[in-house]
């Protein structure tokens, strides 16, 4: 028993010492449900009971906490993905991630089942993952034979448009995480398709207004080959020629990296890198076009002249980092780790905040079908959070949501956040990243 016979402050902090101490010790309903474990009112029958063959008495339903609902309807989201082939990590010391998505679509599944007790809807996640050797349409024609569906798509484009164009998905909803492909939002954009992840020219434009507002507009691109990095630098040079910098030189990086864990790799890298920039005419900055990361980190730090390095390595444009904390961002930084035992990554974000729109869209609109929801997802009323600060919603043209850019990558802190003081639009400031509805090349019907 503790005593409250004590004067002044010290008796207020022995209210809240014992308030404290209540609070901890008291299991809440919800948390008790969730790990499976019987109420204490659900427990076994008496010895009594027992000894005699008696069978336990049949559990009370627990009751529900307060202001909570009963559930009006339980909605599958099914997260489709191809098991594709990842970037092994430069360093030995960096383990590979296999689970990239995935484990943001459960914690996001697990929060709006927390969320849809009090306004009675819940959820369930339909985990279909596939090898990379499997056909992809296949699988998604079992999806859509028990009828249009909510779908997180962890998907590349070529599979992502395959499975969108089927006869059987049009009515259906079906919110890219993975792809930044220009074409998906460009000519090949799918009413039926909304994108979470930012496209290359988003990207490419929130860096290009840092360079801008930095006043550092000379850029000098080193880059590889690969279709994505092509894609890439066709954004950068949109970007140069949309706020006034210069793409001085460009140089395709086609050396091998050596054996970077020895000391002989290290140092054949620290002499190939200045060789490749030492003719590059005079610049401001170091912009890297890698996206399958064979040589890109090697760059900051080798580089002939002292400049900073951007791009798909060095400071980078993106939707999440892991050293973002602001705006109730530590929800989720300290949330996936729970879940997945590891630091959340972009995909991870990318799969939540999709999850989030789909789950928001059903709960605020009150609708359960995906046509319903399309509607309001495109509506002036879908408004969504994701720590962003401001809220975030879908373009209509094109379907990408519009979204603040983290820059950072590495660092321990972010560098800054994308649209710029100084870069006006004569709506939403988001849309002065990536294309704006008079650029788009996306043909949408009724839209």
């Amino acid at each position: 028993m503790v005593s409250l016979s004590v004067p002044g402050p010290k008796r207020v902090l022995a209210v809240f010492a014992l308030l404290a101490l209540l609070i901890y010790v008291t299991p809440l309903a919800p948390a008790r449900a969730e790990t499976g474990q019987p109420a204490p009112a659900a427990q076994a029958a008496s010895p009594a009971a027992a000894a005699a063959g008696a069978e336990p008495a049949e559990p009370p339903a627990e009751a529900p906490s307060p202001g909570e609902v009963p559930i009006k309807a339980t909605v599958p989201i099914v997260y489709l993905g191809k098991e594709y082939e990842e970037p092994l990590p430069l360093s030995y010391a960096e383990k590979p991630i296999f689970d990239k998505g995935i484990q943001g679509a459960r914690l996001i599944i697990k929060e709006a089942n927390q969320a849809g007790r009090f306004v009675g809807y819940a959820f369930e996640l339909v985990e279909a993952r596939i090898p990379p050797d499997a056909d992809i349409v296949a699988k998604a024609k079992e999806i859509f034979a028990k009828g249009n569906a909510f779908i997180i798509a962890d998907l590349e484009a070529k599979d992502l448009i395959a499975v969108a164009d089927l006869p059987e998905a049009q009515n259906s909803i079906i919110v890219n995480i993975r792809a930044n492909d220009e074409a998906l939002r460009q000519e090949l954009c799918r009413s039926n398709v909304f994108h979470i992840v930012p496209d290359w020219a988003m990207r490419a434009d929130a860096l290009g207004q840092y360079l801008i507002w930095k006043k550092w507009p000379r850029w000098f691109i080193l880059r590889g080959n690969t279709p994505a990095d092509q894609d890439y630098l066709a954004q950068v040079q949109r970007t140069a020629k949309r706020f006034g910098a210069k793409i001085v030189g460009e140089k395709v990086y086609d050396l091998p990296p050596g054996a970077r864990n020895t000391d002989s790799g290290y140092q054949q890298v620290q002499s190939q890198i200045p060789m490749e920039m030492q003719a590059a005419p005079e610049h401001d900055v170091v912009w890297v076009i890698n996206t399958d990361e064979g040589f890109g980190d090697y760059v900051a730090y080798r580089t002939y002249l002292p400049r900073p390095v951007v791009g798909t390595q060095g400071l980078q444009a993106i939707a999440w980092d892991s050293s973002y904390t602001e705006y109730g961002a530590m929800h989720f930084q300290n949330g996936l780790p729970k879940l997945a035992k590891r630091r959340p990554v972009e995909r991870d974000y990318t799969a939540w905040l999709g999850g989030r729109a789909l789950t928001d869209g059903i709960m605020r609109s009150g609708k359960t079908t995906p046509p319903e929801v399309k509607a309001h997802l495109l509506s002036d009323a879908f408004k969504l959070e994701g720590f962003k600060g401001q809220a975030m919603s879908f373009r209509t043209w094109d379907h990408q949501l519009r979204q603040p850019i983290i820059l950072g990558g590495g660092t321990r802190v972010p560098v800054s956040v994308s649209p710029q003081e100084g870069f006006l639009h004569e709506t939403k400031l988001t849309d002065t990243l990536g294309f704006d509805k008079p650029e788009t090349k996306c043909k949408l019907p009724n839209q």
